[in-house]
């Protein structure tokens, strides 16, 4: 009789936590975003546009960076001339951490934009992520020069002048 009870309790729960349940649990991924909003590009032949740059775009400003770079290096292997898919790569990989896929990208990128405000940006930003203030700045000022009423280039230098100000620490 109390197996039956026990039994009887259980499966009375187990339906009212089935009856409330009102999203599918295979609608979230590992990432914690909706399944529906990841989409598995890695067997796609044909890109229409400039799909993938916007995609990795996205994820990027959303600061999902692993898949960012991710759907970037997907862009670079399909658009291998495309400095906008390097730049996204580059950035995306100082994010993650992967700073010699990122020396990859910038050294590409030199050769095609090398006055660029957001080249110079980015490569700046990379060595402010590594510590290397000097270059940092050497590269933020170039940017300056070209554009002296660049929003980014404003933001990387107040940036810059914060990191610094602080101690290092080991």
């Amino acid at each position: 009789m109390w197996l039956v009870r026990q039994f009887s309790t259980f499966t009375i729960s187990l339906l009212i936590l089935v009856g409330c349940q009102s999203v599918d649990v295979a609608d979230f991924s590992t990432f914690g975003d909706n399944a529906a909003s990841v989409e598995d590009l890695s067997k796609v032949a044909y890109y229409k546009d400039d799909e993938l740059l916007t995609l990795g775009k996205v994820q990027f400003k959303e600061k999902n960076y692993g898949m960012a770079y991710a759907i970037f290096k997907r862009a670079v292997e399909v658009f291998p001339n495309d400095p906008a898919a390097w730049l996204g790569y580059a950035a995306s990989a100082d994010m993650v951490g992967r700073f010699d896929n990122a020396d990859r990208g910038y050294a590409l990128l030199a050769k095609w934009i090398p006055n660029r405000t957001e080249y110079l940006n980015n490569v700046g930003y990379s060595y402010l992520l590594r510590g290397k203030l000097v270059s940092a700045r050497r590269y933020f000022l170039r940017a300056y020069e070209i554009d002296p009423a660049n929003e980014t280039t404003a933001n990387n230098l107040e940036l810059l002048r914060n990191s610094a100000s602080f101690a290092k620490r080991g």
